[in-house]
This record gives C-alpha cells, sequence and structure tokens, in this order.
C-alpha cells in the first residue's frame, strides 16, 4: 500500500509499504477513505517529539471502511463505514471505567520508558504519534490496522459526508472537551489562545454551549477572521496588542473572563530567553500562552489546557495562580467518550466542523499538504487527504 512515512525534520514521503494484517483477535483492517494532518503532527513534523524512527507511518485523524476484522471483534463488522478515535483503549482497565480512556493502562506498556519515567503510568497508545505512545502505524495511508476495535470505531450512519464527521477522530473531541473542562455554559466569558483546528473547534463548541463572549488571541489575520465571521470571536492579534490578557481583562470589565482556553501548547511563541532555554534542552515548553491564560481569567475560574506540552517550564506564575484560585484542567483527549454525543449534534445541525476545511488533496500530495501547514501558506487552516 501507499502511506505517508516520517524520515526526519521536515522529511515526509509518500511509500510503498507492506500492507498491514490482523494481528490480534480484536483488531480490524481499515481502508482509509480520508484522514487529516493535525497540529498535532506538526510537532513531529518539526522534529519536536522523541521516539520517532525513520519509515514511521504517520497520522491519527482518519475514517474508513472496515475491510477485515478479527475474530472477537463484535461492535462493527466488514462493511462499516467507521471514524476511528484517536486515542486506543482497552475498554476494561481501571481508567477505561472511567471513560478517561487516553489514559488506558493496557495499551502502550511501554511509554513511560521511551522517556526514562518508568515511575509514571504511561499514556495510552496513539496512531502515528512515536514510540512514546505506542508506536502504532497512523492512518496517513490506504489501509490501516485499527487495535481494540471493540472500544474505538464508531460507525457512521448513512447520509453524512465523510468530510462531516472525520474530526470526530480528534480535533472536534478534543474542542469540546476543552470547553466542558471550561465549565462553559449560557452566559459564559471565554478567550481562547490559539486559532489552529483545535482552537477554531474550542470556538464552535462554546458557541454552541452558550458561551456570551469569546475572545481569540492570535497572530494569522486569515484565521482569526474565520472565526469572527464564523463563531463570532471577538479577535486580538498578538502581533499588533503587546498583551492580550490586559486587553481582555479590560474588556470584561477589570475582572477576567470566566475561563482560558489554551490552544497552542508546547511551541507557543515565547520570549527570547524561553526561545533560548528550549533550543539548548533546557526547557521543554513555552510557558508564555499559559502565563497570558493565568493573567487573562477572572478569580474562581478556570484554565483549560487542550494544547499539547512536554517537560517543564519556568516562569509558571503559580503564586499568581493560587492567589487567584484558578482551576487547571487539561490533558489528552478522551475521545470514546465524547464521539456518540458530538455525532448526533451533528446530525442535528448544530455543530458543522467540516467548515474549517481549506485544503482537500490526494494522499500522494501529503508532502506538500506538511508544507503548506506547516507555513501557513495560502491561507491554509486545514487539510483533508484521500487516498487512492
Amino acid at each position: 500500500m501507499r502511506a505517508l512515512t516520517y524520515h526526519g525534520t521536515r522529511d515526509v514521503r509518500v511509500e510503498t509499504v507492506p500492507d498491514p494484517v490482523v494481528q490480534d483477535s480484536d483488531d480490524i483492517i481499515l481502508r482509509v477513505t480520508a484522514t487529516a494532518i493535525c497540529g498535532s503532527d506538526l510537532h513531529l513534523y518539526r522534529g519536536k517529539m522523541p521516539g520517532m524512527e525513520d519509515g514511521d507511518i504517520l497520522g491519527h485523524e482518519f475514517m474508513g471502511v472496515v475491510e477485515d476484522a478479527g475474530p472477537d471483534v463484535v461492535r462493527i463488522a466488514r462493511g462499516d463505514r467507521v471514524v476511528v478515535p484517536f486515542v486506543i483503549a482497552c475498554g476494561t482497565c481501571f481508567f477505561c471505567l472511567l471513560s478517561e480512556y487516553a489514559s488506558c493502562q493496557n495499551t502502550n506498556p511501554g511509554g513511560g520508558a521511551a522517556l526514562n519515567r518508568k515511575q509514571l503510568t504511561p499514556p495510552a497508545a496513539l496512531f502515528g504519534y512515536s514510540a512514546l505512545y505506542g508506536g502504532v502505524a497512523g492512518g496517513q495511508a490506504e489501509y490501516v490496522r485499527v487495535p481494540k476495535a471493540n472500544v474505538g470505531p464508531l460507525v457512521i450512519p448513512e447520509g453524512l459526508a465523510d468530510e462531516q464527521v472525520l474530526f470526530l477522530s480528534d480535533i472536534l473531541p478534543t474542542g469540546y472537551q476543552a470547553a466542558v473542562n471550561a465549565n462553559i455554559k449560557p452566559g459564559s466569558t471565554v478567550a481562547i489562545f490559539g486559532a489552529g483546528p483545535v482552537g477554531q473547534m474550542s470556538a464552535a463548541c462554546c458557541r454552541m454551549l452558550g458561551a456570551d463572549r469569546i475572545f481569540m488571541v492570535d497572530h494569522h489575520p486569515y484565521r482569526l477572521e474565520f472565526a469572527r465571521t464564523t463563531y463570532g470571536v471577538h479577535p486580538i492579534d498578538f502581533d499588533e496588542q503587546d498583551d492580550p490578557a490586559e486587553q481582555i481583562v479590560q474588556a470584561t470589565g477589570g475582572r477576567g473572563v470566566d475561563a482560558s482556553i489554551e490552544a497552542v501548547g508546547f511551541e507557543a511563541k515565547g520570549s527570547t530567553t524561553e526561545t533560548v532555554l528550549t533550543t539548548m534542552k533546557l526547557e521543554g515548553s513555552s510557558g508564555h500562552a499559559l502565563r497570558q491564560c493565568i493573567a487573562a481569567t477572572r478569580r474562581g475560574g478556570v484554565v483549560s489546557i487542550p494544547g499539547v506540552y512536554a517537560g517543564f517550564i519556568h516562569a509558571f506564575l503559580i503564586g499568581d495562580a493560587f492567589d487567584k484560585g484558578l482551576t487547571f484542567r487539561m490533558g489528552q483527549t478522551h475521545v470514546q467518550r465524547f464521539m456518540p454525543e458530538l455525532l448526533q449534534m451533528i446530525q442535528e445541525g448544530r455543530l458543522a466542523p467540516e467548515a474549517i476545511i481549506t485544503h482537500r488533496l490526494p494522499l500522494g500530495d501529503a508532502a506538500r499538504g506538511y508544507e503548506v501547514f506547516d507555513q501557513k501558506r495560502e491561507d491554509c487552516r486545514k487539510v483533508v487527504l484521500t487516498p487512492g
């Protein structure tokens, strides 16, 4: 089959690789009909994540048709059209029984050792996301093996196009979990830092949940303008505004927003000091966006963090957070928990996640898709790839 493979920083290639086969009794083999490039994939593309090896198949947002199934697969059958969550979960461990699927303790037993952190329970396995997350081949390919198929894949009813439901695999549940973690309800005020795909989905979900005012901070005018016209946000360009948090506090009567959503992650544009420290590997992540969240959020408010972080940061401002009595909620998305209700919202017309798509490319042009998305060319918001 043809698949997109990793070969180092900013070097991805569509190559011919062996077809996947059923390995465990609850595996399925999926013929991929649509897959997307996620903002998290850019961390890999830029060489920022450990545990990547030449030839690794990328991609964790995908859907398709079941071509083969192991003997213990009972929830889906050959011929079913399904969306696959990016988190791989067993469904039976302590965490899965709490619906905390991203903490599954059985799908990634070697994850802690990948970072010399054997004392920690490793995270659940993810598709196409390095040895740290299980080394499972991803879905930017013609076919993909899907483990634990009784727990993850969601059957899609007729009448819905791939593009309407593809983002159930990651960015829509991630944006929704961010909004739920932020305790968004009718009348809430919220600041979203980052206008990438997760930030856009967070805005869509906050608006759906009844948020009254949504501030969005970014420095790409085309992304801010899309969010303004589509989700009714108040845009703030941090290239033009030195201190977005101060502007947000002033716009809320000196109090701050009820919640902030940090949808940027560890590659947030920070100070010169942070840039030097991260380059020298003396710091794992930039804390700039987090400091802005702390400053913009009112006393007793919530900081919700769907953005990916790694390692440690300096200048966390724990004193400010303590003084304000802030609550922090963060982590990988428990995708399986939210997929069914989000599918219903799409069917009811309450959510239209496909609106963010700007680029539709064949799988053979995936390398160009990565380059355009990474460099924010052609007003790129989201790239969808189709095999065949």
